[in-house]
């Protein structure tokens, strides 16, 4: 089914990973469509991704953008390109195969009969799930959804999960432009704000495996705006209750 299902993936640096990532998912059962928000990657990720939509013309697509501008305005702008192309099912997920490309049928299946609007690929719905990780790095991604769940009430074991499947009414009812955060906290946010509007959220259960290849984008800034973020949302939410966008239908 043409425009049905379309996974996000933003790009910066990632040569070593991009031709596999995409070879992967154009052969999955399902016919996934996929998208790459390259941020001007000096490797040469974007010409790359070039090569490679001679043998997908209808299914690779690219966005290059000039200069690194965040994980969070990547995704912002995938949405807003799927939106406008009437895609049913938007998918988020990382480069590096610290997602399984194979999780996207699972992530799909959850959303698939509208039971649920998002479903989130989770480390930590059944125990730790997590391999390659440093100690140090398990321990603080699985304090930090304690945390946040702590602080906001939401009720998602793994908070900053990056690895998610949207039905587009989601992403319709959401005041993309007022998102606020482009790191981690921006997974958050998603997760808080799609909750807040009333949206059913699943967690899915996942294996991270950490990058072999490439580096990571971690930096301690992320690691703050998510922290203080994650306080930001909730006093927001108090004084001012989450409203639909009303500018589109979210039927």
């Amino acid at each position: 089914m043409k425009h049905h299902k379309l996974v996000i993936i933003p790009t910066f640096n990632e040569m070593e990973n991009i031709q596999e990532m995409i070879q992967s998912i154009m052969q999955l059962e399902g016919d996934f469509e996929l998208l790459v928000i390259d941020d001007g990657s000096p490797d040469g990720t974007g010409n790359l991704v070039k090569e490679l939509q001679l043998t997908f013309p209808d299914r690779l697509h690219l966005i290059e953008r000039q200069g690194k501008l965040g994980l969070g305005t990547a995704y912002i702008t995938g949405f807003k390109w799927a939106l406008a192309r009437k895609y049913d099912f938007i998918f988020e997920m990382d480069a590096d195969f610290s997602h399984n490309p194979e999780d996207l049928i699972r992530l799909y299946e959850a959303c698939a009969d509208r039971t649920f609007d998002l479903a989130i690929g989770s480390r930590y719905i059944t125990g730790v799930n997590v391999v390659n990780w440093p100690m140090g790095r398990v321990l603080m991604s699985y304090f930090a959804s304690v945390y946040v769940k702590f602080i906001t009430g939401l009720p998602v074991k793994d908070a900053t999960a990056g690895f998610k499947c949207y039905h587009r009414s989601v992403l319709e009812g959401i005041k993309l432009d007022e998102v606020k955060f482009v790191g981690y906290a921006f997974q958050i946010e998603m997760k808080f704000t799609s909750w807040k509007l009333g949206y059913k959220l699943i967690e899915v259960p996942i294996i991270f495996t950490d990058r072999t290849k490439g580096t990571s984008k971690m930096s301690r800034g992320i690691f703050k705006e998510a922290v203080f973020g994650v306080i930001w949302m909730k006093v927001k939410s108090l004084f001012k209750p989450y409203q639909p966008n009303r500018s589109v239908s979210t039927v």
